[in-house]
């Protein structure tokens, strides 16, 4: 295992100007046209044939020459329109911001794949590298699976991982079983009748409306929810009005439901429609609620996770490794994947403010820094796990 650590600690400082590159240049939701373009034409100057499936979603095949399995590594590329506020010379400028670390990555999968052609006679089977976009609109997974990326070769297990700022770069974390929460994005319209603010009776509030559905959507959590059962609602998008002495015709209100069981999150969703319709009804309005996008909760697959973990542990040590039961409350669109194939998603430290008062601030923070000295790590966990994972299987290959 120390040669794949050695040949990526010797592309380091390619792997870095991969990352400044697509850092340089972010792209928001499925139209990634620079970024699509930077990672094909790396992908063909390392020996692939890479091939857009869908809307900027890349794929490409490792090995192919003996049988075996097929082991799927993906990363996302999209970014998020936040406007940068570090102090990065290659600091982004056109108002987006790869602000949750996607560049990184990206430049860590193509690291993967150009290891994975060094050492590609050592592959038992396919390694499919996967490049998707649109994780950021709980979009991309889904699209990429429509357009059959488990096929042509059929996927037998897959992979990915997220850099994790706040935790000392390096360290790698892995859920066993559901460590991610599902998440659906709603947006709530309410309709009433304009008017003179000093004339409420001649209107409609909608206002009114929806601050009496804000206040009655938290008693679902409160009250119709198990206390031993994980679920949040949150309202980020409160608007309606123009001044403040004339009562609008509309509000819209869009929020998320964050959710460990798929059924739960179905019933939060449920309700919230049950609750808008009957308060709108009650004080004389309408509304429309919608889905906007929806991701379930991530399960990590608890024997490939205990397994591929294991390969980690003899890339970066056995303390650098720390496995957990249990979830956070954030979401990821590569939980799709966890439901048509065994799948497992890595953590990894991206540093800490004690390594670096530049680092650990939060995810889609606009001033989030990552530590790049992962990168090499990053690289490494992709092409050894699944050179690793495809050899100790292919005795299970038909």
């Amino acid at each position: 295992m120390q040669k794949f650590l050695e040949s990526a600690q010797a592309m380091k400082d390619e792997l870095i100007r991969f990352r400044r590159t697509l850092h340089q240049n972010p792209e928001v939701g499925d139209h990634l046209p620079k970024t699509k373009a930077f990672v094909m034409d790396q992908l063909r100057e390392f020996g692939y044939e890479p091939m857009e499936i869908c809307e900027s979603g890349i794929v490409a095949l490792a090995g192919g020459k003996k049988p075996g399995k097929t082991f799927l590594l993906r990363a996302d590329m999209d970014a998020l329109p936040i406007h940068e506020e570090t102090n990065y010379e290659f600091k982004a400028d056109n108002g987006c911001m790869h602000a949750c670390g996607h560049d990184l990555h990206t430049a860590m999968l193509l690291g993967a794949a150009k290891l994975l052609k060094q050492y590609e006679d050592e592959i038992e089977g396919t390694v499919k590298l996967v490049f998707q976009p649109n994780e950021e609109g709980f979009k991309g997974a889904k699209a990429m699976l429509k357009a059959g990326v488990l096929e042509n070769p059929r996927v037998d297990a897959a992979m990915a991982m997220h850099v994790h700022s706040g935790t000392p770069s390096n360290v790698v974390l892995c859920g066993l079983g559901t460590s991610i929460a599902g998440c659906t994005i709603f947006r709530i319209t309410v309709n009433g009748t304009g008017c003179h603010g000093a004339m409420p009776e001649t209107g409609v509030d909608p206002i009114n409306i929806a601050a009496h559905i804000y206040l009655s959507m938290q008693e679902i959590t409160a009250r119709e929810i198990a206390a031993t059962e994980s679920a949040v609602i949150t309202i980020g998008k409160f608007k309606g009005g123009d001044t403040h002495n004339v009562i609008p015709d509309q509000v819209v209100m869009e929020g998320t439901i964050r959710y460990l069981s798929r059924d739960t999150g179905d019933f939060i969703f449920k309700r919230i429609g049950e609750i808008a319709t009957a308060t709108a009804q009650m004080f004389r309005g309408d509304v429309q609620v919608e889905q906007l996008a929806a991701v379930p909760p991530l399960t990590n697959d608890k024997e490939l996770a205990n397994e591929v973990a294991g390969y980690v542990k003899e890339l970066v040590s056995e303390k650098a490794v720390v496995t957990f039961e249990g979830a956070g409350m954030g979401s990821e669109d590569f939980a799709s994947f966890g439901y048509e194939v065994p799948s497992v998603y890595f953590l990894l430290g991206a540093g800490t403010k004690e390594e670096n008062p530049l680092y650990g601030f939060p995810m889609h923070h606009p001033q989030v820094v990552f530590n790049e000295d992962i990168l090499v790590t990053g690289a490494a966990m992709h092409a050894y796990g699944s050179i690793m994972w495809l050899k100790n299987h292919k005795q299970d290959h038909k």
